[in-house]
């Protein structure tokens, strides 16, 4: 039996005004997600628990099958993974966004999609002027990247669970006075996002940056933190071999600790000018060595936090010309077979933020009688199955 999943990052949405009231998955053109849906069944799932922030971190984790209640400890651990940087009982990861904040107000969380090269260069003279003693800085990818603090016996990490932080991409124009860090050990976080103004907002890249009409990087951004988690391997809880495609290190790091095998597409950007085809081709290829293989894109969310509906509908038809439509074929090369359309969590153009709420999923595949049905928010709201817990849908998915 082969199973593939494709995660279109936040491509839930609501209807659209310019897209003539209708939600992004409704307007776009995408035969094989449709196909998907009219061969086999559509429903709902609700990744987020109430009590927990809508984001990929904990909708990802609930998606592939785990309670994030009870294994769920930050965002930043889970990169922390997919960097290879490994943490002890006593230390914490923090994700150190790049932004850019002008007058106070959370102008790009991103610091315009900073370059990996450009990224590097801003993290380096973070590193000069912040890092020592127990503080790390690691770069990432373009503007994700961490802080971690090593924690000892002598020296503890002075964070706690009710450690409260903010997403930068949640706040888009907004000031940050109200969603700066707050509770124990936030007076560091505090600390360490103002000094960096001092030597980032300077720094000379930047106005090679603006002159190319790109963003300046103002200052970090921490968030995210948490202590290493305990997850049990896919394959220990599902019996399935698994390996993930994604550009994002936190789906890699999710991937890490499921004990799935990541597999490197170098053109993939995790933006909205990702390499697609080479996505499909890779997911493809992975098939023949792997039970389970997942591709995941982030373009979807991205446009959405840019506020950008005919973006969002153009990713959506690259993800199912290039990803779902040659995965489709293949997997049904192979004897029994599942394919699972769904994204994390709805991500919502006109408030470009992450929203709450059940998400549509899409499956088809051996046993699985046909439903007629398109893939979109409406339609799946009229299928025959509806997980309260997200994490439940799993199971359904990989009974044969």
């Amino acid at each position: 039996m082969k199973y593939a999943i494709i995660i279109p990052d936040g491509c839930a949405d609501e209807p659209i005004e310019s897209l003539g009231g209708r939600t992004p998955l409704q307007a776009a053109r995408k035969p094989n997600m449709d196909r998907i849906a009219r061969d086999g069944t559509v429903g709902q799932s609700n990744n987020v628990p109430d009590s927990l922030t809508p984001a990929s971190d904990v909708a990802t984790l609930s998606l592939f099958g785990y309670d994030p209640l009870e294994c769920y400890t930050g965002r930043a651990p889970l990169e922390a993974a997919a960097m290879g940087i490994e943490l002890g009982p006593r230390d914490w990861a923090v994700r150190c966004n790049l932004v850019t904040v002008i007058d106070d107000v959370m102008v790009d969380f991103s610091g315009g999609h900073v370059s990996i090269p450009d990224g590097q260069v801003y993290m380096e003279v973070v590193r000069e002027h912040l890092a020592g003693g127990p503080l790390e800085f690691h770069a990432g990818v373009s503007y994700r990247n961490l802080l971690v603090y090593r924690g000892s016996a002598n020296d503890p990490a002075p964070f706690a669970r009710s450690t409260s932080t903010q997403a930068p991409h949640d706040i888009p124009d907004k000031p940050i006075a109200n969603f700066l860090p707050a509770g124990p050990g936030s007076d560091l976080f505090r600390d360490l996002m103002t000094q960096s103004r001092k030597f980032l907002a300077s720094h000379p890249l930047n106005s090679h940056r603006q002159a190319r009409g790109e963003s300046a990087v103002t200052q970090i951004w921490l968030w995210g933190q948490g202590q290493s988690p305990r997850i049990e391997t896919f394959e220990r809880r599902f019996g399935k071999r698994g390996a993930i495609i994604t550009a994002v290190d936190l789906l890699r790091g999710i991937g890490a600790y499921l004990g799935w095998s990541r597999i490197n597409v170098p053109t993939a950007t995790g933006y909205l000018d990702t390499d697609y085809a080479a996505k499909g081709r890779a997911g493809v290829a992975a098939l023949r060595d792997f039970d389970l293989v997942c591709v995941h894109v982030e373009a979807t969310d991205e446009a959405s936090h840019e506020g950008k509906a005919d973006e969002k509908v153009k990713a959506l038809e690259e993800i199912d010309r290039h990803i779902v439509g040659p995965m489709l074929d293949a997997v049904q090369t192979f004897g029994d077979w599942h394919v699972l359309i769904s994204p994390d969590h709805p991500t919502l153009v006109r408030e470009r933020v992450h929203g709450r709420g059940f998400v549509p999923w899409a499956l088809a595949g051996t046993g699985i009688a046909p439903s007629g049905k398109t893939y979109d928010e409406f339609a799946a709201a009229t299928g025959a199955k509806r997980f309260e817990r997200g994490h439940d849908l799993m199971q359904f998915f990989l009974v044969k």
